[in-house]
């Protein structure tokens, strides 16, 4: 594979010859298969030559390079004097160099965290998560929002769960939740119920622990949604460019957001068999990994069609939207659709009414199915709502049908 990168023969010989030959030839196949271009493939090559020179210069094993080699290897781009390498550009020297680590420990089957200087897990946080998979079905997604209020109270009042008190559960709860917002605060928690469970459960703390996580104030449905104007939500579609892939794949995901009402969630999990066309219908992986099928609209359709004919990268990868530049892979979460979608606001000239993107034409499709007539039961069974309440915050958006049951205020001439 290093004949697709290099053209002169004794430039590919002296990688082949030279030490850990073939682990350079198999890294030059990741990097084709994942569609790099041949100026950023011979780049990480070039990091990759770089860093098992200074691995041999120290007496390291190529196969033994993990995290803190790759930390200590950042350290020596900074004083380098290795000659035949040019260290100025220290941050692409790393990626290439991460890059070459984790084709490494991929091709050998093994586990390795290359993350920048990441401190260990404590003990405790790990056997809590296992238990979450184990017992709860738990995803790494929730566990990561869990993590943070967890790993701090581990911190803070050390592995020994003998030591926490019903006050200091408290008191860190107030700490945590004077600077941040109701869904963070509600995010603590709910993760700290879930650690005294699985404390209680394996015998390691008292019951009566549980009740010391107070409950946050929050009134259900008292806000009004966010929408944008259908008038708003055509002119972000429009502005995706057809003539780029990136621009169909955009398209693509805006239509399924703003016809469909799914999440941002909803679009990183979708595969390539979750498509039935002769059915016309798609099928989505929601909340608490609920299988549901939605019928495929033509527009909507024909608009992945065209992404996955003309815009989507030649990859074995399952995924239906791919990143539009090397290494082309799925999405990594949600929050690259809600970037995805805030760029196709502004591009359009739309002002926001408020934070996110992705939910906006979730919440948007919503209102404006109310305004054509539809019911709440219909508009819950689109969204996936599990209980029709859920989907009643729609209609304090629905102004005209409010206007006509609205009752004159006392005293005060009807309008």
């Amino acid at each position: 594979m290093l004949s697709k990168f290099f053209g002169e023969s004794a430039r590919i010989c002296a990688i082949r010859s030279g030490p850990s030959g073939p682990l350079l030839e198999d890294f030059a196949g990741y990097l084709f298969r994942s569609g790099y271009s041949k100026i950023s493939a011979r780049r990480h090559i070039r990091s990759a030559e770089h860093i098992v020179q200074w691995a041999l210069r120290n007496g390291l094993s190529v196969d033994g390079l993990d995290g803190p080699a790759l930390e200590r290897f950042g350290k020596h781009l900074c004083r380098c004097r290795c000659g035949r390498f040019y260290c100025a550009a220290r941050v692409d020297i790393l990626t290439g160099a991460r890059l070459f680590l984790t084709n490494l420990h991929c091709l050998e089957g093994k586990a390795i965290c290359l993350a920048e200087a990441v401190g260990p897990e404590p003990e405790l946080f790990k056997s809590f998560c296992q238990w979450m998979r184990d017992q709860r079905g738990s995803t790494d997604g929730t566990l990561s929002n869990y993590g943070r209020s967890i790993r701090e109270l581990i911190r803070l009042h050390g592995e020994d769960p003998s030591k926490l008190t019903a006050r200091c559960l408290r008191q860190f709860v107030m700490a945590r939740s004077q600077h941040v917002g109701w869904a963070a605060a509600n995010h603590c928690t709910t993760g700290l119920r879930m650690f005294l469970r699985y404390l209680i459960a394996d015998g390691r703390c008292s019951a009566g622990l549980l009740g010391a996580i107070p409950k946050l104030a929050h009134w259900r449905l008292s806000s009004l949604p966010r929408v944008l104007a259908p008038a708003d939500v055509e002119r972000v579609i429009a502005s995706c460019d057809l003539s780029s892939p990136a621009g169909k794949r955009d398209r693509a995901i805006l239509l399924l957001l703003a016809r469909l009402g799914l999440r941002a969630g909803d679009i990183v999990q979708l595969r390539l068999h979750d498509i039935d066309w002769k059915e016309a219908t798609i099928q989505v992986c929601g909340k608490s990994r609920r299988q549901t099928r939605l019928p495929l609209s033509q527009e909507v359709g024909q608009a992945i069609v065209d992404y996955l004919q003309h815009g989507r990268p030649a990859t074995c990868n399952d995924e239906l939207f791919l990143r539009s530049r090397a290494p082309f892979r799925g999405l990594k979460s949600h929050c690259a659709v809600s970037m995805l979608v805030d760029r196709a606001i502004c591009r359009a000239g739309v002002a926001k009414p408020a934070r996110g993107a992705a939910h906006l034409l979730r919440h948007s499709v919503a209102s404006s199915m109310l305004r054509q007539g539809a019911s709440l039961q219909e508009i819950a069974d689109l969204l996936r709502h599990r209980s029709v309440e859920t989907t009643q915050i729609y209609a304090k958006v629905d102004v005209t049908s409010l206007q006509q049951i609205a009752q004159p205020w006392p005293e005060v001439s009807p309008c």
